[in-house]
């Protein structure tokens, strides 16, 4: 069973940058590149929505309009760990982030949390204005 845990989280002013990571473990021959990684955020009151994601194999990306030009996602096959490089942090971007995995290819795009079947427990972020 696979096993992700999401490091990197805190507080950061309004403007700032915070890079998330996570990291997942499993069984013998285990590879995280296997699998559809995204990023997905919860916000108090609100829905989890689908942030950022990263296909398996080659590597296709895809953001949430408001992570545009601001959020990057990338992966490292030898760590086995994902990050999410947060730039120009906004106070609507306070959440608890979760990373998730979906061994279906095709659910890099436009990823929805239905489409994936392991989490890791979340990271607070928090944006102040």
């Amino acid at each position: 069973q696979m096993r992700l845990v999401e490091s990197g989280g805190g507080l950061v002013q309004a403007g700032g940058s915070l890079t998330l990571s996570c990291t997942g473990s499993g069984g013998s021959g285990f590879s995280l590149g296997d699998w559809v990684v995204a990023w997905f955020r919860q916000a108090p009151g609100k829905g989890r929505e689908g942030v950022s994601s990263i296909s398996d194999g080659d590597g296709k990306t895809w953001y949430e309009d408001s992570a545009k030009g601001r959020f990057t996602i990338s992966r490292d096959k030898s760590k086995n760990t994902v990050y999410l490089k947060m730039n120009d942090l906004k106070p609507e971007d306070t959440a608890i982030y979760y990373c998730a995995a979906s061994y279906y290819s095709g659910s890099y795009y436009y990823p929805t949390a239905n489409q994936f079947s392991d989490w890791g427990q979340g990271t607070q972020v928090t944006v102040s204005s």
